[in-house]
């Protein structure tokens, strides 16, 4: 035994005596035998009554193998349903004493030698919870985090078969060189972590060719300078299921983003902005579900929405609100299947419009197409995205497919519309990207009531290069060119050339 063990227990084992124990109660010998077996274990495993199912096996691994402590006998056994004895107890705490010693000695020689790299790091610490308090002083907000964007759009569009549009009356000047902005500021708010509270402020002063229906451009936004909520909803999950309301809201926030394809023309936007995808902002309400599985791994997903168009879910009109009967009731759903690498899915829509008539199909209507019944439209989504960025592109298409049953003489009975969209990553350059989408224009009419040939086909075509700046400014050089946008009975259906050079701040 150890000159200090023995020290240790002799006291304890006078101490006994003097209280009347006897020799049977004080086993002098065994609580020796438990002492002196300090250097025979180094592993838990080396206890033959110890076994893994044991609740405490654990904490006797960690006494045993991480500090060292002894706590068994020289038979091989640990008899932990026996109950221990002071001088076992003692004897144990010794071991462990002796262990901490040795560590905390270490450890004093390692914080003397890095006596000085320790106190640069306490420097920086200190600096570090100062910043932090400063921040917390002046943040924001302790829930909401802000983001801004500043976009500004320089360039015109040159029209063609003028002499053609000026014989049916049209105005058929080329637009003039604009230079206009949008300006966005997002809020997210979360109150659980989980939930989100979106609101979106927007100004912006394009009153010009890129908010009319034949050029529209993806990130137009009408407006004379003043600073309004432009978007408004409220989403939280609720087991698997993700609910949203929203005050101001489309339909397409209330589904999975069905292409990766960030288009220059709005028509290309969501796979195709026409029969299918769009609804005017407005009041609505929508349930996701999302198949729980593996990050990286395909997973179902289910949504259903419903949207009151235009703001008309706002008014307490009696033909009006969320369900009035003159209400463009929006109703979208979606089943899809895929990941952050591929996905397709099938989305279903019904548009209803004022009364039963002419429901809008996304932006805009073609010229030749009104309805006296409901649409009942059908679309497929999907992209595709390679391992690796270099020659093979980011596929992204869409196709949609509308009827309707027409009553009257020269109303819709059937519309399509299609796109497909390609995106270079590191294109030329790490970190720009390369775009180009073509398609139709528009959802436009292939069967019309009494007429046997609508002939109300379009086409666009785009191309755009993202110059990325810096991290926070990217400058979009793009081009397009849109075939009878409107359709063979618009005046103004003439073909067009654009141009323009987008420049995109972050912060």
């Amino acid at each position: 035994m150890k000159l200090f063990q023995q020290l240790l227990v002799a006291p304890a084992a006078l101490g006994l005596l003097a209280t009347g124990a006897n020799a049977a109660e004080l086993n002098i010998n065994g609580v020796s035998d438990y002492a002196a077996s300090a250097d025979q274990v180094t592993s838990v495993t080396q206890f033959s009554d110890v076994y893994p199912t044991d609740w405490a096996y654990q904490a006797l691994a960690g006494l045993v193998e991480t500090y060292g402590c002894v706590a068994g006998y020289p038979n091989g056994t640990f008899r932990g349903n026996r109950a221990m004895t002071r001088f076992e107890a003692a004897a144990l705490l010794n071991a462990c004493l002796d262990r901490v010693t040795e560590v905390t000695d270490e450890l004093r020689r390692l914080m003397t030698e890095f006596e000085t790299e320790l106190a640069i790091l306490k420097g920086r610490v200190d600096g570090l919870e100062a910043k932090v308090g400063e921040l917390e002083a002046t943040q924001f907000s302790t829930t909401t985090k802000l983001r801004g964007q500043a976009d500004f759009f320089f360039g015109g569009v040159s029209y063609d078969d003028r002499s053609e549009c000026n014989a049916e009356g049209g105005d058929c000047e080329d637009d003039g060189t604009s230079l206009s902005y949008r300006y966005t500021l997002n809020l997210n708010t979360s109150f659980t972590g989980k939930d989100r509270l979106y609101t979106r402020l927007r100004a912006g002063n394009m009153d010009n060719v890129w908010t009319n229906k034949n050029s529209y451009l993806s990130d137009a936004k009408s407006g004379d300078n003043t600073l309004k909520v432009d978007k408004l909803w409220y989403s939280f999950p609720v087991g698997d299921f993700k609910f949203t309301v929203g005050a101001l809201v489309e339909n397409y926030y209330m589904v999975e983003t069905p292409t990766r394809y960030k288009p220059i023309l709005k028509a290309f936007k969501l796979g195709g902005y026409g029969a299918v995808m769009g609804a005017s902002t407005g009041q609505g309400a929508g349930v996701q579900w999302r198949q729980n599985g593996r990050p990286g791994e395909a997973a179902f997903n289910i949504a259903a929405n419903y949207v009151a168009d235009g703001g008309e879910g706002a008014k307490s009109d009696s033909e009006l609100g969320m369900f009035g009967s003159a209400t463009d009731g929006y109703f979208l759903s979606q089943v899809g299947y895929g990941n952050r690498k591929w996905y397709i899915s099938a989305l279903y829509a019904h548009k209803q419009g004022a009364d039963g008539s002419k429901p809008a199909m996304g932006y805009s209507t073609p010229a030749a197409s009104s309805y006296d019944e409901a649409l009942n439209a059908f679309g497929l989504r999907g992209y595709w995205t390679p391992e690796e960025s270099g020659f093979i592109p980011t596929i992204s298409a869409g196709f949609d497919y509308g009827v309707s049953d027409a009553d009257a003489d020269g109303k819709t009975e059937e519309v399509i519309g299609w796109m497909v969209g390609l995106n270079w990553t590191d294109a030329f350059i790490d970190g720009n990207k390369l775009g180009v989408g073509f398609g139709t224009y528009s959802s436009y009419a292939t069967e019309v009531k009494g007429d046997s040939d609508p002939g109300d086909s379009n086409f666009a075509i785009e191309g755009y290069y993202d110059f990325q700046v810096t991290d926070n400014i990217t400058v979009t050089p793009a081009v397009f060119w849109i075939q009878d946008a409107d359709g063979d009975a618009s005046v103004d259906g003439s073909d067009s050339l654009g141009g323009l050079i987008k420049t995109t701040f972050k912060f």
